[in-house]
């Protein structure tokens, strides 16, 4: 049923006999004109009022059509169930928007895996400028946190736990959103109850894959959007699982009609979407003898001091900086000699200002001097970023900065001078976030990030709807490095780099609900020590991520026979 209304509005004769009608004696009829205008707007809901206030969003039609869908067909209860990599999270993005925009929603609760919170917000707060707090910034106690925040961006994890559950579910919400929903697909967990007891007007649930063992996931994810819809279990069961198979749909054209109901899948061919290769390289570079000693001296320091609480809050920073450069390590180190009186920083303070050349720099320069390509350089850590501005400068290579501390204005100019005169942008992780750069087609990783999901982030920014041409991926890391063995994983053992954008996440989702990358990695580098430790260590990880991938992919099978082509906006 439409929530569409004609109005009509013929002016007053006194307001047409004024010659001047936005006189002090006409403006009362303007303003009702103008809120009669605006109402008739915000009851149709073929005009969304959110796209003009988008302006670091590529929007497309299909999450349009998307939105305009679930807000009009749907009742703002959907289940968004697009391929991976056509972005699920911008749609649900503009449907918060929308209903933000029009003043029907004032709170808002978006339940995500741990480590994809971050993400959120930073998405939610960069495109559609909706603040949030995450459970992962919390200081005050469970019941305030809960009580006093409107638009909370929370882990699962954290939110169901028994500190917290009674203080969310106790609220009213007007929109909750769950992403990676098929970790509900099970109704005697944890995470299905919590969603159920939720109080909530709206709810949008994100997932690529609705369904992975079983039609009664897709009858428990139904039930948590539309209670009642399928009535019972055993009712759903006679009317839809073949007695062959829970994984076989019986009367498919009447499942797919009910689905039509609450669920919105677009694919890429529906979407023509047809993205360019990517290739990907490591790049290993040999330390110096100086590099070498600093990194063996910090990794027999945190692995001595491991279980000390305050230091092991920052043991992964230490790390993650020590493969970016010994200048982001050194200034990390001295906040950290401000806590601890322990001997060894004192030392590694000095052999890290002592390093005066990278040889990884090194590389980075021999390799743009050979490029011809519009190149990003991905850069975490601002000390480093500071000392490779020096290094491109030395070795007389024009380039633009690109860093979170820079005003608006600058950042607008540093991506056009990219775009009309330098080639190469050296940038900070949020580097062309929500701009137009599939001009640039290869990015190098100087340093990298230990979550898979950030390196994907940085992939995006130019492997996305709109590029033209391959991408090239090159990825810089110091040999027998932590970073060289996150490579080999993720490139070598599971290709991470040849999946479509969005596919390692749901890898990932396959995995245990509290599973943590960066953490996993830490602790097996930090209990094993021998080459072959480490070895088998990181193969075993490997193992179990291909199990993980070879699960994801067995699922998008199932859901396309399942669900074809029949769900688009």
């Amino acid at each position: 049923m439409s929530n569409s209304y004609t109005f009509k509005f013929n002016a007053s004769p006194a307001l047409a006999s004024l010659k001047n009608p936005l006189s002090d004696e006409a403006l009362p009829y303007y303003d009702a004109r103008l809120a009669l205008f605006q109402l008739s707007i915000l009851a149709d809901y073929d005009q969304l009022v959110c796209l003009p206030t988008l302006h670091h969003v590529d929007k497309y039609w299909y999450q349009i059509e998307t939105t305009k869908k679930v807000i009009k067909q749907f009742g703002g209860r959907a289940l968004l169930a697009d391929e991976v990599g056509l972005g699920k999270t911008i749609e649900a993005g503009m449907i918060c928007k929308e209903y933000f925009v029009r003043g029907m929603i004032k709170s808002l609760l978006v339940l995500t895996p741990a480590s994809l919170v971050s993400q959120w917000q930073l998405e939610l707060a960069d495109k559609f400028a909706i603040p949030t707090i995450t459970t992962d910034e919390r200081q005050d106690e469970p019941e305030l946190f809960w009580n006093q925040n409107d638009s909370i961006v929370a882990s699962i994890h954290t939110a169901k736990h028994k500190a917290h559950r009674a203080f969310v579910t106790a609220r009213e919400w007007d929109m909750v959103i769950v992403d990676e929903a098929h970790h509900l697909k099970n109704r005697n967990t944890l995470n299905w109850k919590l969603v159920n007891s939720i109080k909530k007007r709206f709810i949008l649930m994100l997932t690529a894959t609705p369904v992975q063992n079983s039609l009664l996931e897709l009858f428990n994810l139904l039930t948590l959007l539309k209670p009642g819809l399928l009535k019972t279990e055993a009712l759903f069961k006679k009317e839809y699982v073949s007695s062959r198979s829970a994984r076989v749909p019986k009367n498919p054209e009447k499942l797919r009609q009910l689905m039509r109901e609450v669920m919105v899948r677009n694919t890429r061919s529906l979407v023509d979407v047809k993205l360019p290769r990517r290739f990907a390289s490591t790049i290993t570079v040999q330390p110096s003898k100086a590099e070498q000693t600093l990194y063996q001296a910090l990794n027999d320091y945190l692995r001595e001091h491991q279980e000390e609480r305050g230091l092991k809050l920052t043991r992964n920073n230490l790390l993650m900086r020590a493969g970016s450069s010994p200048k982001a390590l050194a200034d990390s180190l001295r906040n950290l000699e401000k806590r601890f009186k322990h001997t060894e920083i004192k030392s590694l303070i000095q052999k890290a200002s002592k390093i005066q050349q990278v040889e990884k720099a090194k590389q980075l320069i021999a390799l743009l001097k050979k490029s011809t390509q519009k190149t990003l350089v991905f850069v975490t850590h601002r000390e480093t970023q500071a000392y490779l501005a020096t290094c491109l400068s030395e070795g007389d290579i024009a380039f633009a900065e690109f860093r979170g501390d820079m005003s608006l204005k600058e950042k607008d100019e540093s991506i056009e001078s990219f775009r009309e005169l330098v080639p190469v942008l050296l940038t900070s992780e949020t580097g062309g976030e929500g701009r137009n750069i599939q001009f640039a087609n290869v990015i190098m990783n100087y340093d990298l990030p230990w979550n898979p999901m950030k390196i994907e982030q940085r992939i995006g920014r130019v492997h996305r709807i709109g590029q033209t041409q391959d991408v090239f991926i090159f990825n810089f890391c110091i040999k027998d490095s932590i970073e060289e063995y996150i490579l080999r994983v993720l490139h070598d053992k599971i290709n991470m780099f040849e999946l479509i954008v969005g596919e390692i996440e749901s890898i990932l989702g396959n995995l245990n609900d509290d599973f943590d990358f960066s953490e996993t990695v830490m602790s097996l580098w930090l209990k094993n020590q021998s080459q072959n430790e480490l070895n088998t260590a990181f193969n075993g990880l490997a193992d179990d991520l291909l199990d993980a991938k070879n699960q994801y992919k067995e699922t998008s099978e199932l859901d396309e026979q399942i669900f074809g082509e029949d769900f688009e906006a």
